[in-house]
């Protein structure tokens, strides 16, 4: 092999080595058997939540998880592999996959990196019946707003009484 060649995959697999790093969470899946009409409808799915799922030789991404720390990934790696990266969002992804893979057999989810720390089927899965960040800030927000909301009722409730009083 030349060493240009060689240079070549040195960087890619520097690329997808901080694509791991970056990434709040990595998912590896198998996705051999949809059809392209299918593949089409799940990179869209993906894309509109933020999140980038690439094809990836095997020999590229164990190394590069590798280098990136996540060891004990090689049977992650093993047969046809896509990689769904989202760098906002850890639940995205999971989601989408499960969710896809639910009501398509032909997926099949084998692992990744969920917040930096190497993540099984099960461990996806559970990430997967989360809430949402966007549903975990909502109700972080109502419970902050709720003591507020109480003391305002409360007033009104003081104010309404006031009135049926001043009214009899």
């Amino acid at each position: 092999m030349s060493k240009e060649a060689i240079a070549k995959k040195a960087e890619i697999v520097d690329s997808v080595t901080k694509e791991f790093t970056d990434a709040s969470a990595a998912i590896v899946v198998d996705s051999r058997g949809l059809t392209v009409a299918e593949v089409t409808d799940l990179r869209k799915q993906l894309r509109d939540a933020g999140v980038k799922m690439e094809v990836i030789k095997n020999k590229i991404l164990v190394r590069a998880a590798e280098k990136a720390g996540f060891d004990g990934m090689e049977e992650v790696f093993s047969g046809p592999s896509a990689v769904a990266f989202s760098d906002e969002d850890p639940v995205a992804p999971a989601k989408i996959l499960k969710s896809f893979a639910d009501s398509n057999d032909k997926l099949e989810i084998k692992g990744g990196v969920i917040e930096g720390k190497v993540a099984d089927v099960d461990k996806i899965n559970a990430f997967a019946t989360m809430p949402s960040r966007e549903d975990l800030l909502a109700m972080l927000a109502n419970e902050f707003l709720s003591p507020v909301r109480d003391v305002a009722y409360a007033l009104q409730a003081v104010v309404d009484q006031k009135g049926e009083e001043d009214a009899a």
